[in-house]
């Protein structure tokens, strides 16, 4: 299949581990795939994220979309030829205080009341055996078991070779600059001149809304700037990723010993000159959330820190499905800093979504006109 070809049945735009995926699931079912990438593959928040797989502490209009990727999380390999470093020791939220674990606890009853049972709420004891160096004052928390991790540049790679294989068309280093409607299909207009198709999926992430706005569905996404940590080597010390309740973390200990430090706080995202600038001062804060409530870190230097551009959305949800105005457009973006657990999912669901119509994993909460309709 030449690299030359212009148009396809499904042209995807964006090359995260969303795009791929479902570039992927496409070329699965038999469609012709064209995947246009403005960098590289995994270039922004697909490769620099915490690489966190959890459905620990999702949203409820979420955890199907996150309990659909999670079955394929635990076949990785089977899908793309690569374990992407997956790795299943559970994910914990830690309770710092007794008004967190009372939290907990009606959220873990909210969960069981609506059918879902991956969180099970835990005891001190029980947080003690999953994380021995936990602050003695934590009174408990959640687990959800099955959870864990993966390396993110790795798994969006994995995604976009076997994309390949498949047939579907990856072109990097092609950047979007319009999209519009011809015919009966979807002229998408880029300094590497027009590719068309009938069917296209907006997967651009971080520059998503300029796509959307293009085709009349302008939405109020915000740019953001997730920043990470990580130290020098430690002795093993932890097995589970850890989260908080009351306060912004993300942590876990890799099989090298460095401890990577993440959980939402953000620097500035410069879109346009596709760079970051780091918040020293956000990083002392969450450097100080982990001395309290991880004493064995106390004094373990940080080597390295960095920033992924990202899209969030004022709800913190994603959009995802079918385009609320046109035939043949689907959107599947703004992730809201928790979107790499779901990408093999999604990209199934949607490749269901555009051959079939439908799919039996409920997306509803998730589409575009929560946010067109209010424009309107």
């Amino acid at each position: 299949m030449s690299a030359e070809r212009r148009s396809a049945d499904v042209i995807v735009i964006g090359g995260g581990i969303h795009g791929c995926s479902t570039a992927l699931h496409c070329a699965l079912r038999g469609m012709s795939v064209i995947l246009l990438e403005k960098d590289h593959a995994g270039r922004h928040a697909s490769g620099v994220n915490a690489g966190g797989v959890r459905q620990l502490a999702r949203d409820v209009a979420e955890i199907p979309l996150s309990n659909a990727s999670m079955v394929i999380w635990h076949r990785i390999a089977e899908l793309v030829d690569d374990d992407c470093g997956f790795t299943c020791d559970g994910q914990v939220l830690v309770a710092e205080t007794e008004a967190d674990l009372e939290d907990c606890r009606a959220r873990v009853d909210d969960l069981t009341l609506r059918g879902f049972h991956h969180e099970e709420l835990i005891d001190a004891t029980e947080l003690r055996r999953l994380v021995p160096a936990v602050s003695e004052t934590c009174p408990g928390g959640v687990v959800s078991r099955r959870d864990g991790a993966a390396i993110p540049l790795r798994a969006t790679q994995a995604f976009k070779r076997k994309a390949e294989s498949l047939g579907a068309v990856i072109r990097e280093g092609v950047k979007v600059e319009k999209v519009s409607q011809v015919g009966g299909g979807w002229r998408v207009a880029t300094d590497a001149g027009d590719f068309l198709a009938p069917r296209i999926v907006n997967a651009a992430g971080a520059w998503a809304d300029r796509i959307a706005a293009d085709l009349g569905e302008p939405v109020p996404l915000e740019v953001i700037a997730p920043m990470l940590m990580i130290t020098t080597p430690m002795p093993a010390f932890i097995k589970p990723v850890v989260i908080m309740r009351s306060r912004k973390l993300s942590f876990k200990q890799f099989g090298n010993g460095t401890v990577l430090i993440g959980g939402g706080y953000s620097g500035t995202a410069l879109r346009d000159e596709n760079r970051t600038i780091l918040d020293w001062r956000k990083l002392a804060t969450n450097a100080g959330t982990v001395r309290d409530v991880f004493p064995i870190m106390r004094g373990v230097p940080v080597v390295r820190a960095w920033a992924g551009i990202e899209a969030r959305m004022p709800d913190d949800l994603p959009i995802f499905g079918p385009s609320a105005r046109h035939e043949g457009v689907y959107h599947q973006f703004g992730f809201s800093a928790h979107g790499f657990q779901l990408g093999p999912g999604a990209g199934a669901v949607m490749a269901e979504i555009i051959a079939t119509g439908a799919s039996n994993v409920p997306i509803d909460g998730l589409g575009i006109a929560r946010f067109t309709q209010q424009a309107h």
